[in-house]
């Protein structure tokens, strides 16, 4: 990973269940499969725009080690 190159942890903290499928869909296309799951993605534009989407289900904090 390069110096320039941001990541983002993103963890689950709020269950998908009952939330429209558009919401269910992006919270299995960013990785999550679980409560307090946690993965590592790249701050793209693209990403952010998933997390504002289900930015009520996530907490997202800024990752500094290596990626999974």
């Amino acid at each position: 990973m390069s110096a320039e190159e941001k990541s983002l942890r993103i963890t689950l903290v709020r269950s998908p269940i009952g939330r429209p499928p558009v919401q269910r869909k992006t919270v299995r296309a960013l990785g999550l499969k679980r409560m307090n799951h946690s993965v590592v993605q790249k701050d793209t534009p693209e990403i952010i725009g998933m997390i504002n989407r289900i930015s009520h289900l996530v907490v997202v904090e800024p990752w500094e080690g290596e990626e999974a």
